[in-house]
C-alpha cells in the first residue's frame, strides 16, 4: 500500500511555493543558481510533483524508504509536465539520509516533510486511513514525533544558511514539534500553522543564516 495524499496535507504543498516564489527573486542574482527542495517521505510523490509542476524553475529530490511507494511515484512522475522543472525520487531512509549521502549536506533551501507521526498505540481516526494506508506511513513512536525528531535533525544538515524546514503533523503535536525544533542547534523561529479546517497541522522553522 501507499499513503494516500489528503486535501489537509494541500496547505503544506501551498506553503513551499510561498517560500518558492519569495526564493526566486534572491537567487537569480546568485549565478542563476536554481532552488533545491528535498522532499523526505515522499510517499506517491505528491508534493514533489505539485511543487515541481507549479514552480518554473525547481529541482527537487524526493527521498521515500518504502520500494511501493517509491514505484508509485516514478509511475506519477511519468505522467507529469514538469516544464524546466526537475524531479528525483530515491530509495532511502529520512532519518539517515545524509549518512548514504553526505553531499546533501548544506544544499537545500527547503525541506518539506510529510512523516509517519501516529503515536504507536493510537488507531488512526479517519476509517480510510486505517484500513488503507500502510503502517510505515503512519507511525511515528511511542509519541508519534520519534521518527519526526530524527527527520528533523537530517533536515538541519540538510538546509542551507536560512533555509526553511516544514512538517506535517497531528492537531495535537504543534507544541511537540515547536519543542524539537527548539532543541535543535540552527532551527529557529518555529512557527505552527492551521489546515482548511482551521486544525494545527504543520510546523515551520528557519536555520539560521
Amino acid at each position: 500500500g501507499v499513503f494516500v495524499p489528503r486535501p489537509e496535507t494541500e496547505p503544506l504543498a501551498g506553503a513551499v511555493l510561498t517560500e518558492l516564489s519569495e526564493l526566486d527573486s534572491r537567487t537569480e542574482s546568485d549565478e542563476g543558481r536554481r532552488p533545491f527542495v528535498i522532499d523526505l517521505c515522499s510517499g506517491s510523490g505528491a508534493i514533489s510533483l505539485s511543487v515541481a509542476t507549479e514552480s518554473e524553475r525547481v529541482d527537487v529530490l524526493g527521498v521515500e524508504r518504502e520500494p511501493a511507494a517509491l514505484d508509485w511515484s516514478l509511475k506519477n512522475l511519468e505522467h507529469s509536465r514538469l516544464g524546466e522543472s526537475t524531479v528525483e525520487f530515491i530509495l532511502g531512509d529520512a532519518t539517515a539520509v545524509t549518512e548514504a549521502r553526505p553531499d546533501l549536506c548544506g544544499r537545500a533551501d527547503i525541506v518539506v516533510t510529510n512523516p509517519p507521526y501516529v503515536p504507536d498505540a493510537a488507531v488512526p481516526r479517519d476509517p480510510e486511513v486505517a484500513e488503507h494506508d500502510p503502517a510505515a506511513a503512519l507511525y511515528g513512536g511511542d509519541s508519534g514525533l520519534e521518527i519526526p525528531g530524527l527527520i528533523i535533525n537530517e533536515a538541519e544538515q540538510m538546509l542551507r544558511p536560512g533555509g526553511l524546514f516544514l512538517m506535517e503533523h497531528s492537531e495535537e503535536q504543534g507544541a511537540g514539534a515547536r519543542d524539537l525544533l527548539a532543541a535543535t542547534a540552527s532551527l529557529r523561529h518555529a512557527a505552527t500553522f492551521q489546515d482548511y479546517t482551521g486544525r494545527d497541522r504543520y510546523t515551520v522553522a528557519r536555520r539560521e543564516a
